[in-house]
């Protein structure tokens, strides 16, 4: 056996080295290259051949053959002068030239399997039965779909005459004549009733080769027409709905002919089905291009396209869709819609939703809780007030449920089944609130909508307006408002038409009314016709004993925000809270305990005094404010910065007398920023302190 030393395991020398390993004659001493991870150093190892990067460690060895295949000259003639006299020097480009015929013998093998492969997975996949005959008369191709319906198995068939598998065949006549026959009725050995045609199969030079036969289960044909029928019942169906429809349809082929129009076309358009149909997709249009044309070409929907159709010129927006059919454009459907009439829903739609915005009172006195003695007498105050169409004010510090009043004190009253506008004075700005308040015309100013806008007075006629905030209104919104509560009219804005109205006024407010008046920010004549029915409702530090019955309310409401299923309190967080005096009043405890729901586990049923935040509130001592902790426990950095933050701002209240809008202009914030830190740092009670 002849020794063989390769020089270079590129792809060259690994070819080389497949080659050789099927030959019995060779034997492979080393694979030599300078790359470590080179494929046939890394073919020879696994083969566990020896391996190296400089071939003079082996050429002094009882070498018979040395093949080159690095490509390099020098390499090629080194081996030259050092090779022994009996070393046959096989140089790189022969050993190139033998890995190229190794891969195109591989590669055409390859391409041979592919190819029978996908022949028998066409032949084997077809719903067809398929035969193939030889000029002998024997079978040499018999597919799935031919075995299932000849009840016989593949492998058993081939190489057998036709006539021993099915006796009755006509192939071998088919041989004989070189004629074919189509779609004729044949009986299987077993019964079935197959549609057959066979076929000769000639070569280019007209030599006889064989013949195929293909059938296809008379069964499969019935079912095929009961389809066919199927499917004239749903055109039916479907061109009954579109009659029915109240969507104006139109339907067109593929070269743009009108096909199809429903009644609901007709009736927007004013055309007939003889004015449309065969006629050009443009027959109708009077304005505008065609939409159909269009996704014809470009074979995509296109929606939303305003145009004039019909003699009338009927102004429609229009939505067209391709009908493509196994990738085969076959027309489109448009769908016209009355521009007019969704005019008029939208104008609806906006009007229901303007009114669904404040028209809704959601609570009762029940939803108030509380039995403290000055609760208590709140409510009752409410109640009494409900009956009476006079005017109330409700008069309390942020966060003790103002609106929660209004929306009793409207459900209880003889208005309740009418509308409930809420409005919050400080939340509209100074420029919008007149406007909103009591409408405008149309024209009264830049932006104005066409046809004027009804106010807020106006939607609330014959039911209840509460105004939230109504020490924030500016002089000329009181003085309108104190024409609503003593004429019972009000004038738009840009008009000087009065409007009667017949609204019950609730008002609330957080400031002291007094010193404003004191101060000429609020009208005195006001101030009384609003002060007709007061009620006070007291702080939360005022009513420490409704906490536990509060505290019970609010975790029912924070469990379904949560999807948390807490029980309650224990003895300690009752104290803990019980201790704090609430600046923020019941909003403040409703954020507390929602805060104490986070940080608990899902395993807690009850909340504990460790659950509760830190509680810090204000007091005055010797004319300085000075924190007071629940707790001791020092202040970190940013809560000192919140701290100072919010003294500032009660400072700057303090020398506006309460009038946000000054404080928020001395501050250099805006009114809604300001209100937002108030509520942040429960200030709103305090403002006017």
């Amino acid at each position: 056996m002849q020794k063989v030393l390769i020089v270079g395991a590129g792809k060259g020398g690994t070819a080389i080295l497949k080659l050789i390993k099927s030959l019995s004659v060779l034997q492979v001493v080393a694979v030599i290259d300078k790359n470590h991870d080179a494929p046939g150093i890394l073919l020879a190892k696994s083969e566990n051949i020896s391996t190296g990067t400089d071939w003079k460690a082996y050429i002094h060895q009882d070498i018979d053959i040395i093949v080159e295949v690095t490509g390099d000259e020098k390499v090629f003639t080194d081996l030259r002068d050092a090779r022994s006299r009996n070393t046959v020097l096989i140089p790189g480009t022969v050993a190139f030239l033998i890995s190229q015929l190794l891969e195109e013998k591989e590669s055409l093998i390859t391409r041979l399997k592919n190819q029978t492969h996908k022949f028998d997975l066409i032949f084997n996949s077809t719903d067809n039965g398929m035969i193939v005959i030889n000029r002998d008369e024997e079978i040499i191709l018999f597919n799935k779909s031919a075995a299932n319906m000849t009840e016989v198995k593949q492998d058993a068939v081939i190489g057998k005459n036709i006539t021993d598998v099915i006796k009755e065949s006509r192939l071998p006549y088919i041989l004989k004549t070189r004629k074919a026959e189509v779609n004729q009725e044949f009986t299987l050995n077993n019964g079935q009733k197959i549609i057959t045609s066979r076929i000769p199969i000639i070569g280019d030079e007209q030599e006889l080769i064989g013949a195929i036969a293909i059938f296809k289960d008379i069964t499969e044909m019935v079912s095929l027409a009961e389809e066919i029928t199927d499917l004239k019942e749903i055109k039916t169906m479907l061109q009954a709905i579109i009659q029915s429809s109240d969507e104006a349809i139109s339907v067109v082929d593929e070269n743009g002919k009108g096909m199809m129009i429903n009644p609901a076309y007709s009736r927007i358009t004013g055309l007939s089905e003889t004015e449309i149909i065969g006629k050009p997709a443009t027959a109708d249009i009077s304005e505008g291009e065609s939409v159909h044309m269009k996704v014809l070409q470009t074979r995509r929907a296109v929606r939303g396209v305003a145009m004039r159709v019909g003699p009338k010129e009927k102004e429609v927006v229009v939505n067209v869709a391709p009908v493509i059919v196994d990738g085969v454009l076959k027309g489109s459907v448009g769908v016209l819609h009355d521009v007019s009439e969704m005019q008029n829903l939208n104008r609806e739609l906006s009007r229901a939703r303007q009114l669904i915005r404040t028209l809704e009172a959601k609570y009762s006195f029940q939803d108030i809780i509380g039995s403290s003695e000055e609760m208590t007498i709140a409510i009752e105050q409410a109640k009494l007030g409900a009956k009476t169409p006079a005017t109330v004010l409700l008069r309390g510090e942020s966060g003790t449920g103002k609106e929660l009043f209004a929306h009793a004190i409207h459900n209880a009253s003889d208005r309740k089944y009418n509308k409930f506008v809420r409005v919050n004075c400080a939340a509209i700005s100074e420029s919008l609130l007149e406007s909103e308040l009591f409408g405008y015309e149309e024209g009264a100013f830049s932006g104005a909508k066409r046809g004027g806008k009804r106010g807020l007075f106006e939607e609330a006629d014959k039911g209840s307006i509460f105004l939230d905030e109504i020490g924030e209104l500016t002089a000329n919104t009181q003085a309108k408002l104190l024409r609503v509560l003593q004429e019972g009219e009000i004038t738009r804005v840009g008009s000087t038409k009065p409007i009667q109205i017949n609204v019950r006024i609730i008002a609330a407010t957080n400031v002291n009314l007094e010193k404003a008046i004191a101060n000429g920010t609020f009208r005195e004549d006001l101030y009384y016709r609003l002060n007709r029915m007061p009620i006070h409702i007291p702080s939360l530090r005022k009513r420490k004993e409704d906490i536990p019955q509060l505290c019970e309310h609010l975790l029912q409401k924070i469990n379904q925000e949560y999807g948390r299923n807490v029980e309650g309190l224990t003895e300690g967080a009752i104290t803990k809270l019980m201790a704090y005096d609430w600046p923020g009043n019941v909003r403040e405890l409703d954020n507390i305990l929602g805060r104490a729901i986070i940080f608990m586990g899902y395993h807690e049923t009850e909340i504990d005094a460790s659950h509760v935040p830190v509680l810090v509130s204000f007091s005055k001592s010797q004319g300085k404010e000075v924190y007071h902790e629940s707790i001791d426990q020092k202040l970190t950095l940013s809560q000192l910065v919140e701290d100072f933050e919010a003294k500032q701002i009660r400072l700057t209240l303090s020398k506006a007398n309460g009038n946000k809008t000054l404080a928020a202009k001395m501050l250099g914030l805006s009114v809604r920023n300001l209100y937002y830190k108030m509520e942040k740092y429960n200030l709103a009670n305090n403002s006017m302190q």
